[in-house]
C-alpha cells in the first residue's frame, strides 16, 4: 500500500505500539491508583458522631495532633488491636483500628465516671 504526498508516492508504514509501551502504561497507571488508594485508605476518618462529639464538647485538634493520633492507630495495629482508646492531651479517643476510624472523643476531667468499655488497648500519644 502507497500514499502520494505532493504526487510523489511515500510507502505506507503502519506504526506498531509496542505491547511492552501499553503494558507499562497500564502498570504505572495502576501503581498510581494504588498509591492513591493506599494513603486514601491510611487517613485517619473521624464517624460523624465522633465529629459531633468533637464539637459539643468543643474538642479542637490540630494537623499535629491528627497525625499523633494516626501514629497512635499505627501502634495499635502493629498490636492487633482492633478497638483502641487512645489518650492524648486530656482527651480521650476511642478508634476502630481496621477502618482507621474514631468513633467517639471526650474530655477527661475528675467530675467524671471515665469508665470505657469494649476496647482491646490503649494507647498514650505523645
Amino acid at each position: 500500500m502507497a500514499n502520494f504526498i505532493n504526487g510523489v508516492q511515500v510507502p505506507f508504514i503502519p506504526i506498531e505500539r509496542k505491547q511492552e509501551n501499553t503494558q507499562q502504561q497500564s502498570v504505572k497507571q495502576n501503581s498510581q491508583f494504588g498509591s492513591i488508594f493506599q494513603r486514601e485508605l491510611e487517613k485517619l476518618k473521624f464517624s460523624k458522631h465522633a465529629a459531633q462529639r468533637l464539637e459539643t464538647r468543643d474538642i479542637s485538634l490540630s494537623e499535629t495532633e491528627i497525625t499523633k493520633l494516626a501514629e497512635a492507630v499505627e501502634k495499635a495495629e502493629l498490636k492487633g488491636s482492633k478497638d483502641s482508646l487512645v489518650m492524648m492531651n486530656n482527651t480521650a479517643f476511642i478508634i476502630n483500628v481496621p477502618n482507621r476510624t474514631v468513633v467517639t472523643a471526650m474530655p477527661i476531667s475528675p467530675e467524671e465516671e471515665n469508665v470505657f468499655t469494649n476496647i482491646d488497648s490503649v494507647v498514650f500519644a505523645q
